[in-house]
């Protein structure tokens, strides 16, 4: 199992990290930063046109978007929309025997917690300016 990609053609990575990018609302450049500093804007915008990505990118790349690495490397749109399309058409639900999960849903709940640690972090630096200025009223 050299390869983690079992549909080739099908399945694009570097598209999967895009969508999943811009979902969460975070830019490239951000991201690049979060990577590293060999990585730039330009450097994911190749990245996002690979259709295979390494696999020690794909772990930093879901650890940051927060998201599992099977979402990049299994999401399908086409799949997806004929699963959405044949359950409309006949009422039925689909069974598959993978491990079925809503990314989206993670996603979203992600991007709950996301604002609620910055809220946090932003009441804690208001709170320390205000303890800094008591202080140098003080002195």
């Amino acid at each position: 199992m050299t390869d983690s990609n079992n549909m080739p053609g099908k399945i694009h990575q570097g598209r999967n990290i895009k969508r999943f990018r811009e979902m969460l609302g975070i830019k490239q450049e951000a991201l690049a930063h979060e990577l590293g500093a060999d990585w730039s804007q330009k450097k994911i915008s190749l990245l996002e046109q690979k259709e295979t990505v390494e696999e020690a990118i794909l772990a930093q790349v879901s650890e940051i978007l927060k998201i599992p690495v099977e979402a990049i490397q299994n999401f399908d749109e086409e799949q997806a929309i004929t699963v959405i399309s044949s359950t409309f058409n006949d009422n039925s639900a689909v069974v598959y025997n993978n491990p079925v999960f809503n990314p989206m849903d993670n996603i979203i709940k992600l991007h709950e917690e996301k604002i609620a640690l910055y809220e946090r972090m932003l009441k804690e630096k208001d709170e320390m300016m205000v303890r800094l200025e008591r202080l140098l009223e003080g002195k």
